[in-house]
């Protein structure tokens, strides 16, 4: 790149991508005497409306005080948030789960599920009042480097920025991340996941299960009213029938694969389809530049910890920026983004590790001896069981939202 870019606009801090977590991060950034720019593929409207997409997010507590302090969580409707009050994780024909609930601690419940468009949503209209944030939207980044002297982008329409520090958060399939030649360690699950919304006949009582079952992972979240969501995993042949199956047809398909647990189910919702390919990063941050949310560490889609930990990730990174702030020093300075960089390992490594024993379980081998399955079945990331315990962790340092406090207990199903 032309390392003079003049006639550049200037700014503190460059974020591309303006999914939750970069709106989140600017909206931490607010009030510090910075400048910042959220730079978005998008159109804005996109993201001031941000559509269905079937996700339901399993938040921590933690996650929630977060959205609290922004201000974003008084914009989500309550009809878009649900209480978690158990998880259950079944495995294979076995007649036991492995049950998770509130014994013992003083919460009613697990935590909360909250639809991932209406977080979008709410963080938009938070980051879009903020004065010191613009919003570029409608715009791809073309070129983008960093040096000791700050970033420097050109955006696909030809205008040029220059910022003290860059902000990568533009998925897990970052361009900002490969454009600082900064590696990743991917793992394709080689599965499909279809998230959905059904009603049922028979009420959930706010208990979330995960079923493990050979040749399919089943995961029912309860919502508001006799509605949950679907989350189906399966190879992508068998994947492109259920796509293709008619609305009419899907409600009873469901209802069989969860052997009536719910009764008669209907479709009420859109139907989408995600690859299940997780990413972490070499290294969270580099010269004048980090890496955010997905970009820095993308979980296995089923799980509740990815929104969390880059929830999580922005939060701890602008508590480093304030306090170089505060005390007057560069805020991008290598020891402040390598204090954010280890941190955020040290919250995410252990619980990414442990996705190995999810793809065994994720690829349902009957062959699999059972006993095997009851050893990885408590440690699988990807379940509601994993999930709703982490809701129950106290977000302090080393807690992390892998850790469990949720008392987990082995029952009839």
């Amino acid at each position: 790149m032309d390392g003079r870019m003049d006639g550049a606009r200037r700014f503190d801090v460059v974020v591309v991508g303006g999914g939750p977590v970069g709106l989140a991060f600017a909206a931490s950034l607010s009030g510090l005497g910075l400048a910042i720019a959220v730079v978005e593929r998008q159109a804005e409207a996109a993201l001031e409306n941000a559509a269905f997409d079937g996700r339901e997010i399993a938040l921590t507590y933690h996650s929630q005080d977060i959205l609290k302090r922004l201000g974003a969580w008084a914009h989500i409707p309550a009809e878009s948030i649900s209480p978690l009050r158990e998880a259950r994780v079944l495995n294979g024909g076995s007649a036991y789960a492995l049950r998770f609930d509130t014994r013992g601690r003083p919460e009613a419940e697990l935590g909360r599920l909250v639809s991932n468009h209406a977080i979008r949503r709410a963080l938009y209209r938070v980051a879009r009042a903020c004065p010191d944030v613009t919003l570029l939207a409608g715009q791809g980044v073309a070129a983008m480097g960093t040096d000791v002297d700050g970033a420097r982008l050109r955006l696909e329409d030809g205008t040029a920025l220059r910022a003290g520090l860059l902000a990568g958060a533009d998925s897990r399939f970052s361009g900002v991340r490969k454009a600082l030649g900064i590696g990743a360690e991917m793992r394709d699950f080689g599965k499909r996941m279809m998230v959905a919304r059904v009603r049922h006949a028979a009420p959930h009582h706010a208990v979330a299960t995960e079923w493990f079952d050979y040749g399919q992972t089943l995961a029912m979240l309860p919502l508001n009213g006799d509605c949950s969501s679907v989350v189906l995993t399966l190879p992508a042949e068998e994947m492109a029938r259920l796509e293709a199956m008619p609305e009419a047809a899907f409600g009873p398909e469901i209802a069989r694969r969860y052997r009536q647990r719910l009764g008669a189910m209907e479709l009420v919702s859109t139907r989408h389809v995600y690859p299940l390919v997780a990413v972490y990063a070499e290294r969270f941050a580099t010269t004048r530049a980090v890496l955010l949310g997905d970009a820095a560490v993308g979980m296995h889609p089923v799980t509740a910890h990815g929104f969390n930990f880059g929830l999580r990730g922005q939060d701890t990174l602008a508590g480093e920026i304030r306090a170089a702030r505060a005390a007057g020093r560069d805020f991008a300075a290598p020891d402040v983004l390598r204090r954010y960089a280890h941190a955020h390992r040290r919250a995410t490594r252990p619980l990414y590790g442990h996705q190995r024993h999810g793809e065994a379980l994720q690829r349902g081998d009957p062959a699999r001896p059972a006993a095997a399955r009851r050893r990885a079945a408590p440690w699988q990331p990807p379940s509601p069981g994993a999930a709703a315990g982490g809701l129950a962790a106290d977000g302090e340092p080393g807690g992390g939202p892998g850790r469990l406090r949720a008392p987990a207990r082995r029952s009839r199903a």
